[in-house]
């Protein structure tokens, strides 16, 4: 009777914690790997348009080679609403197993457009979530974005109240959850770091992570390194899943925080000498991110609750550009920012959208170069599994269908 009293408890919450019905994880066979792109593809992406399309083939190759995986791939391109953009909202290409034919999509791909700062997040979030994907497959989607959702923040959103479709993002990637698809938000930094927080969010509630990137040239081995990194965590889930059922019960039951759930299933992996894939992450979690945002019931209540992060190595730059033009570095800073900006890798690729730009302050440019320079995703093999890492499946335990 207690544990019916809770589980309801959690169902009000809207986060979905133990449902009777839950499938086996057995049935999970981490050698099927179905793989999706969620790619913003308005004026300010077009050197990780042009990466993930030249890469596409390697990165394929790689997982396949190092996976053994059956890998099919699809792609959700995004921009944004009318006004703001008449080209379209989002453009869906199904799973496919051609890499050829995923290419051809990508070569499609051109980045113009966007009008105001947030874009069609939530659509292409719920696009993502109606693919066909295969039940028995590891589900891993890849996000990459440079802007947030609308509805979050009022300033500079044509549509404050959210998608205008009336598609909730927070409620998408619960039912992505669900369907155990886990979602990376790869974050295009500096722009996205004010909503830095919402990405992690989203990321965390299926399970997945946030990784940042300022360099379009590291984008293959950020998809490389996530995708096995996650191929090993489901293959530990399904050795373990019994005791790990077992554990997480008991801890519903004492009712404990998730932080100690994580502690006491990650005991399970230790005693077992149960070794995971890591890939190098200069970004953890934020406390903020995991204990608050991810615990919204939908976007409002995300929105009532969130605080635009502040950062000192960046400043906003009030200044208007138009959708069609083209920015160079040195004419887009006026002078003044020209060998700053050039640091950032595409940020002013084709062009910026009508907004409040988020640039590096001058004080922090040899800070931020270096950092970047020296910034890689390395793909740790045979590691102990991390706290971080038992958090997310606490995640995926808890809100999985």
């Amino acid at each position: 009777m207690a544990f019916l009293k809770m589980f309801k408890l959690r169902k009000m919450s809207g986060i979905n914690v133990e449902k009777p019905d839950r499938p086996e994880l057995a049935k999970h066979d981490s050698s099927i790997l179905d793989l999706a792109f969620a790619m913003d593809c308005t004026g300010s992406m077009g050197s990780y348009i042009a990466s993930a399309t030249q890469n596409i083939r390697s990165i394929v190759e790689e997982i396949v080679i190092s996976e053994k995986s059956d890998i099919r791939l699809a792609l959700v391109e995004y921009r944004d609403h009318p006004p703001q953009d008449t080209s379209f909202v989002t453009r869906v290409h199904d799973f496919t197993t051609r890499v050829s034919e995923m290419k051809g999509w990508l070569e499609q791909c051109s980045a113009q457009g966007g009008g105001d700062t947030p874009e069609a997040v939530a659509d292409a979030l719920h696009d993502i979530l109606k693919l066909n994907w295969r039940e028995e497959a590891t589900k891993i989607c890849i996000l990459i974005s440079d802007a947030p959702p609308h509805g979050l923040h009022t300033s500079g959103d044509t549509f404050p109240n959210g998608c205008p479709n009336g598609l909730d993002p927070i409620k998408t990637v619960r039912e992505m959850a669900e369907k155990s698809i886990t979602l990376y938000a790869v974050g295009v930094e500096p722009p996205i770091v004010p909503y830095r927080d919402f990405f992690m969010s989203i990321a965390y509630i299926t399970g997945g992570q946030y990784v940042p990137m300022q360099n379009a040239k590291l984008l293959a081995q950020v998809i490389i390194g996530g995708v096995r990194e996650e191929i090993s965590i489901d293959k530990l889930m399904q050795d373990a899943q019994h005791d790990i059922d077992k554990e997480m019960e008991k801890a519903e039951l004492d009712g404990v925080d998730e932080r100690e759930k994580a502690t006491r299933i990650n005991r399970i992996f230790a005693l077992k000498n149960m070794k995971v894939k890591q890939i190098k992450n200069p970004t953890a979690m934020s406390s903020i991110a995991k204990e608050c945002y991810s615990k919204c019931s939908d976007m409002d209540d995300l929105k009532r609750n969130y605080k635009m992060e502040s950062s000192p190595t960046i400043q906003t730059l009030s200044k208007s550009y138009g959708k069609s033009d083209v920015m160079e570095p040195s004419a887009a800073a006026g002078g003044g920012y020209g060998g700053l900006l050039s640091s950032v890798t595409g940020w002013f690729k084709s062009g910026k959208k009508e907004s409040d730009d988020i640039l590096p302050t001058t004080s922090s440019v040899d800070t931020m170069n270096t950092a970047t320079a020296d910034l890689t995703y390395d793909l740790k093999e045979e590691e102990d599994v991390s706290i971080e890492q038992a958090e997310r499946i606490v995640q995926k335990w808890q809100n999985r269908k």
